[in-house]
């Protein structure tokens, strides 16, 4: 049976079970399915409002496995289904879940219910809870954990393995170590497996890598993304203005910030405003906020077009075939311009490209651009030849050419310029760029009609 298929079929007999309170059935079924899919049947339960089923579920799991399901559970679904939990049991789940994931949640709790918790840990555990906390959204700090392994720089390999053993069931990630000196200072790293090849004897010192990839608490979170993918690392170190290791971005979590960019990217790319939580789950009148704003801008952006007709009433009405190419024209302008700002938008977003490239990619975008309007012209100009006569043609031809190389170098150059007025490049993707392009594909069109069929 796919996987997918027999995923639905657990699902459907848990969710039975669920309603018909069988606790055999329960008992039997709940170990088969991960946490992951369990967080989404929890989102299901949620999503018909049946708040006391879900509760119920998550209370059927042993404590390291809900801290688990919580942990795939986005930020107002943690807060339903733990709302009904006393603090010394949200303590506990809390306690069983990873440096990061805590310190997420504990952002979202209110200030009394921080401090009835902060009240009941110990207080190693509630400074440095206080300390992930005390980092800005959106950066290393704020995206790190502190459940890493750290070897005191002068180790002997059997002393190291034996201070892995230790650590190693609350870490994150064990494959990647790392050694730090006396004041807690990156000193460098080695591998797990080169610490089990080694003889017993030797020294850390002598095996580790010196020159470390490592980070600092401020960097942006894309930045981390960025040197996780290129390198291939497991685990990112991060360190402070003092050199110190305080944490580690795993791979994981870079990713899930790159599919979080690219989502946010997209959105931007149409108009759309951040959305706090999937398409699927917004509320409605937020999904409305967020994308009427750009649309109703646009909507008057295109009055130019309308504009630009008005000022060309007589070339139109002396030749009535040019209104028939009028769509293609500018449609076609405005795909090649949503193209060309699509490849700078995400060129830019990867560090493929920045703005000391704009120079060299505006000369290729000419060449490219031509070489594109050309061939449109080209695959037109017979139709224009059909319709209304070779003069016709010859005006639809020039202006495909004019219209696509316009759109293109606008769409290549609109990212840059937003850039450097510190605003997002993803804004100029296709909604803007094909306003911009509408509005000015009927000045060029109905000016190179007006001189040629003028004369």
């Amino acid at each position: 049976m796919p996987l997918n298929d027999a995923l639905k079929r657990h699902k459907t007999e848990l969710l039975d079970a669920l309603k018909a309170d069988d606790r055999a059935c329960l008992e039997s079924r709940l170990p088969e399915l991960r946490s992951a899919d369990i967080a989404e049947i929890l989102q299901d339960l949620l999503e018909d409002e049946d708040l006391l089923r879900g509760r119920a579920l998550l209370e059927r799991l042993p404590l390291e496995r809900r801290a688990s399901v919580l942990g795939h559970l986005h930020g107002e679904e943690q807060l339903a289904i733990t709302e009904a939990l006393g603090d010394d049991a949200l303590l506990a789940v809390l306690e069983e879940m990873g440096a990061d994931e805590r310190t997420d949640f504990y952002k979202l709790l209110d200030d009394d219910r921080r401090e009835a918790l902060l009240r009941r840990m110990a207080r190693q555990e509630r400074e440095e809870l206080k300390r992930l906390a005390s980092y800005e959204e959106g950066t290393a700090g704020a995206l790190m954990t502190s459940d890493y392994v750290a070897i005191p720089a002068g180790m002997t390999v059997s002393r190291a393995l034996m201070r892995v053993r230790q650590t190693a069931p609350d870490a994150e990630t064990v494959y990647q170590l790392y050694v730090v000196d006396t004041e807690g200072r990156l000193a460098g790293t080695l591998s797990l497996r080169q610490l089990m090849v080694a003889r017993p004897g030797a020294r850390v010192d002598d095996l580790m890598i010196h020159d470390v990839i490592h980070t600092s608490v401020d960097t942006p979170q894309e930045e981390v993304a960025r040197v996780v993918a290129r390198y291939d690392l497991l685990a990112l170190p991060v360190i402070d203005e003092a050199r110190r290791l305080v944490g580690i971005v795993t791979h994981d979590d870079a990713l899930d910030v790159m599919e979080s960019e690219a989502t946010e990217d997209i959105h931007k790319g149409m108009s759309i405003g951040a959305l706090e939580d999937g398409v699927g789950r917004v509320p409605l009148w937020s999904l409305y906020r967020k994308r009427v704003t750009w649309l109703v801008l646009l909507v008057f952006g295109n009055l130019f077009s309308g504009a630009g007709l008005a000022h060309f009433e007589d070339t139109i009405a002396a030749q009535v075939a040019l209104v028939f190419f009028l769509p293609l024209l500018i449609g076609s302008g405005g795909n090649a311009g949503a193209q060309a700002a699509t490849l700078m938008v995400r060129g830019m977003a990867t560090g493929d490209v920045g703005v000391r490239d704009w120079g060299k990619l505006l000369g290729r975008e000419l060449l490219v651009a031509g070489s594109l309007g050309l061939t449109m012209a080209l695959a037109v100009a017979p139709i224009g030849v059909i319709r209304a006569g070779e003069a016709v043609a010859m005006v639809v031809a020039l202006s495909m050419i004019a219209i696509v190389l316009f759109g293109s170098l606008l769409g290549m150059c609109l990212p840059f310029v937003l850039d450097r007025l510190g605003w997002d490049p993803a804004t100029a993707s296709a909604p803007l760029v094909t306003t911009l392009i509408d509005a000015s594909g009927v000045l060029i069109y109905l000016s190179i009609a007006t001189l040629i069929l003028a004369g």
